[in-house]
């Protein structure tokens, strides 16, 4: 399963925790879990509908009576090692939280260790961060990916003061990452909230291809006048291969050295032809001919057909769109007797995997170990039989 955080609003925690909520995550569930297993006492959560501009969203509170003004990095960590959740959420939440330290000690000067996070002791911020990385994970998402991230304008007051938006922690966290100006005068993205989608997201730009199945919206505090104020997440799944679409590209040749045939193909290779095929064919007096096809990409046609018309004798090609469907496949290391050697894995329409050996690799062992070369095909075959999983 996939997400898509569609961040036209931009991103904090509460909003992120809202969107999770809508999408499923039960509230009861996820604060009973952060009493328990971190332990995190001296919070409530509370979750109510919205509208922003007419659309529902989950506008999350939490509300802190633990009296503590601060934690520090350090204190955070060591909290949350000793916890009980999984290896998934421990690790996912020091990621962020390690995001705005690191952040937060640049900016201050200051050993990462001792980075403050002075909001209500720390406690909305491992709400957020903790109740995301448990929300990831209750959905079962196993890739994030993200919008580009727009930024507001004005000043907004932190524990050190008055600062710029985006708050400097926020651009820092943000580095590497696409974002634009929105020219709205509030701030649209907190550090957490930056820290939140740096950390789960893959990539950033427009929706990936998927099967949407749920939709949740999260609020933020405020309404704006000029768009609705929500984070979007976009929940589906990756859709099955579908057909591609590819050119062919082919002439027929009656009158060329054969010798030729096997520079060309060298040549249309190293142009970007997928594959090139000879096929004997019967032309008009009925002489012996060839016709070359040349399947490719629509961005290779053109030096495919450069190729075609220079250096063979033909005096025109012809092309048109064919689909494809193709399986899954990539290369991989194996032991084997042979020793370490280059295999290619495809994955079948089951799910299930098979082994195919690489000719030229096959060769070489074959001339390197004089033995017929049908033989270490088999014995390769044979001994990863298991092993393509």
């Amino acid at each position: 399963m996939i997400a898509y955080f569609d961040c036209f609003s931009g991103i904090s925690g509460d909003m992120t925790l809202g969107a999770l909520f809508d999408l499923g995550v039960p509230v009861q569930w996820l604060q009973e879990t952060l009493r328990q297993d971190v332990p995190l006492s001296g919070f409530d959560l509370s979750v109510e509908p919205v509208k922003r501009h007419g659309i529902t969203g989950q506008r999350v509170r939490v509300r802190v009576n633990d009296g503590r003004v601060s934690r520090n990095y350090y204190d955070i960590n060591r909290l949350i090692e000793s916890s009980r959740l999984s290896d998934f959420v421990k690790k996912t939440g020091l990621d962020m939280f390690e995001r705005i330290a690191d952040a937060e000690a640049r900016i201050h000067g200051c050993p990462k260790a001792e980075v403050h996070f002075h909001e209500v002791g720390g406690v909305d911020a491992l709400v957020d961060i903790l109740g995301t990385a448990l929300g990831v994970e209750y959905l079962g998402i196993k890739k994030v990916m993200a919008s580009k991230i727009p930024l507001g304008t004005g000043f907004v007051s932190s524990g050190h003061g008055s600062l710029p938006v985006p708050a400097p922690a926020t651009l820092a966290i943000l580095t590497d990452v696409p974002v634009y100006g929105s020219g709205i005068d509030r701030e649209l993205v907190t550090p957490t909230g930056a820290a939140i989608v740096t950390a789960l997201a893959e990539s950033f730009g427009p929706m990936p291809m998927m099967k949407v199945r749920k939709i949740g919206y999260g609020a933020g505090r405020r309404d704006l006048e000029s768009t609705p104020n929500l984070l979007r997440i976009v929940n589906g799944d990756v859709p099955a291969p579908s057909a591609e679409t590819v050119v062919m590209v082919e002439t027929c040749i009656d009158d060329m050295n054969p010798e030729i045939f096997g520079f060309i193909m060298d040549r249309l290779f190293e142009d970007g032809a997928l594959d090139v095929y000879w096929v004997p064919i019967f032309m008009k007096k009925n002489r012996p001919g060839t016709m070359i096809q040349v399947l490719c990409r629509a961005n290779s046609k053109e030096a495919i057909a450069r190729r075609i018309l220079t250096e063979t004798t033909t005096a025109g090609i012809r092309y048109y769109e064919v689909q494809r469907q193709t399986l899954e496949r990539k290369q991989i290391q194996l032991k084997t007797t042979f020793g370490e050697i280059l295999v290619k894995q495809i994955k079948n329409p089951d799910g299930t995997y098979r082994i195919v050996p690489e000719y030229e690799i096959c060769r070489q062992i074959a001339n390197e170990k004089n033995i017929p070369i049908r033989e270490v095909y088999e014995g390769i075959i044979k001994e990863t039989a298991g092993k393509d999983s």
